[in-house]
């Protein structure tokens, strides 16, 4: 059997902010989410938005569902 034959994966919804971008803010919650979780394997972006402050977007939010292989 390869690896992908009998496979479990679990999901996990995380928020990741940036300052700068909508990409920036999922490649931080993908990056901590590394920190502490193996084997990451997909990220789907489920939702973006942002913060305003006086008429001028201050921070970017993006909502990721990230997957990792369940180990048994």
């Amino acid at each position: 059997m390869n690896d992908f034959d009998s496979s479990t994966y679990k999901i996990i919804e995380l928020v990741g902010t940036s300052p700068n971008s909508w990409e920036e803010a999922a490649q931080n919650a993908v990056t901590q989410a590394s920190k502490s979780l193996r084997d990451l394997r997909i990220v789907r972006i489920v939702e973006m938005d942002a913060k305003i402050e006086n008429g001028k977007i201050v921070l970017y939010r993006a909502r990721v569902k990230v997957s990792f292989k369940f180990e048994k």
